[in-house]
């Protein structure tokens, strides 16, 4: 299989391939909207990441200040925001300096995430003082959520989104491989490898703080002192029950807080690449200034257009909670939707005329392809469904509208304008 990414080499391939005219419309049809779904998808994934990281600075400083019914500190929205934007000044001036340093701190962010993730997922049920039973982690549902939601069934399909949504991104290796040695093969090892670890070692670490859990409804009310964050509370009372404080539990929050900081830090890279790979194909509005590079190559005007709109993106939530989670949902149907399109050219239109490169599934590659389409379509409608019962304006899944309507906007771009200029992916390798 071909990686599932923005350059799409072989969309050459399929053009000259001697396609019919409509079919190669069509083709760059697909291709801009799968352009579209991809660069917003990751915009969202960065304002939910660092919007999420300054959620989670307000509810350690609540904590450090006595927790909620402790008199601690609430930060207000505007706060939040400004905790937001702040991690997003200096994701951008991170992603900023040159490469070699940018590698530094990736490899530092890969070496925290997997010391956190095992330092946590053994300390954290290891100083709780009552842990839950093996029946309990491996086959309790947790129907008393009060969401109107009690089929058992409906309840790990609405779980799936988390792992969906935390599997997003592993792309990055692909936006990055223009600045990568030896590309057609690393890139595709890096996507498969940072899957593997995630599965291994994410598994891990929620086995850990599963067994750390005993009391949901407690955790989830926003009567506790993390004011309901419940992974905060979980680290909290596990050091409060054994010590008689919680500064433990607030100390291993600030592991996770780094650790959210540093995938944040990889998501601007990600959006910056991706924005500067679809401008330099005319994909985007002033194409011509996101694409330039400064002397130590970086897409400088990328990265700070990136950083810029993922902090507009969150102003949404100072309005309405609402507004803000159904822009954001884009982050994963809209990127799933973005993955699964390449792939199904890859299986039907480019079946036969498809080069692959030297890292490939061979025979198989077929096969996995429909998988992962038919995969994609299953959930993109299982996350349509609704998240709480009864259905009103604030508990209206509104996922499907929100991509739905960038589709609307794609394709009416496409039809008014794109189709009399985009001429789909600029080959930069020889021929």
């Amino acid at each position: 299989m071909a990686l599932p990414s923005h350059t799409l080499e072989n969309g050459s391939v399929l053009v000259d391939s001697g396609q019919s005219r409509l079919a190669e419309l069509g083709y760059k049809q697909e291709l801009k909207r799968d352009l579209s779904l991809n660069i917003v998808g990751q915009w969202a994934v960065t304002t939910s990441v660092d919007f999420s990281l300054a959620q989670l600075i307000q509810v350690i400083i609540l904590l450090s200040t006595g927790g909620k019914n402790g008199g601690g500190y609430e930060a207000s929205k505007y706060v939040v925001m400004a905790f937001h934007g702040a991690i997003l000044l200096m994701h951008a001036i991170i992603n900023s300096l040159p490469i070699s340093v940018l590698s530094f701190f990736g490899q530092l962010a890969a070496a925290w995430n997997l010391l956190g993730v095992l330092l946590l997922m053994i300390l954290i049920p290891s100083v709780a003082t009552e842990r839950a039973s093996a029946k309990f982690v491996f086959t309790h549902f947790n129907t008393d959520n009060g969401d109107g939601i009690n089929s058992k069934v409906y309840i790990f399909v609405l779980g799936l989104l988390m792992s969906q949504y935390t599997l997003t991104g592993y792309d990055a290796s692909a936006h990055m491989t223009e600045e990568t040695k030896s590309a057609d093969k690393n890139g595709p090892k890096g996507i498969i490898s940072s899957i593997g670890i995630s599965i291994i070692f994410g598994w891990g670490y929620l086995l850990g703080i599963t067994f750390a859990v005993t009391n949901i409804p407690f955790l989830l009310s926003e009567d506790n002192d993390a004011g309901g964050y419940a992974i905060a509370e979980i680290f909290y009372l596990a050091f409060k029950d054994r010590y008689g404080n919680g500064v433990g539990g607030i100390i291993c929050l600030g592991v996770v807080a780094i650790a959210i900081f540093f995938c944040g830090m990889s998501s601007v890279t990600s959006n910056s690449r991706m924005a500067y790979a679809f401008s330099r194909d005319g994909a985007m509005p002033l194409s011509r200034w996101w694409h330039k590079v400064n002397q130590q190559e970086v897409p400088i005007n990328a990265v700070w257009l990136s950083a810029f709109i993922s902090f507009c993106m969150a102003l949404t939530s100072l309005g309405s909670l609402v507004a803000f989670q159904a822009m954001v949902s884009i982050a994963t149907i809209g990127l799933y939707i973005a993955y699964a399109l390449p792939i199904f050219f890859r299986v039907t239109l480019a079946r036969k005329s498809f080069i692959p490169g030297p890292f490939n599934l061979g025979r198989y590659g077929v096969l996995v392809g429909w998988i992962a389409v038919i995969w994609v379509a299953t959930i993109s409608v299982l996350f349509s469904l609704p998240v709480a019962y009864p259905i009103t304006p604030q508990t209206l899944n509104y996922t499907p509208v929100a991509v739905c309507g960038l589709l609307v906007l794609t394709i009416a771009s496409w039809i008014v304008s794109a189709r009399h200029w985009f001429t789909g992916p600029i080959t930069n390798i020889d021929k």
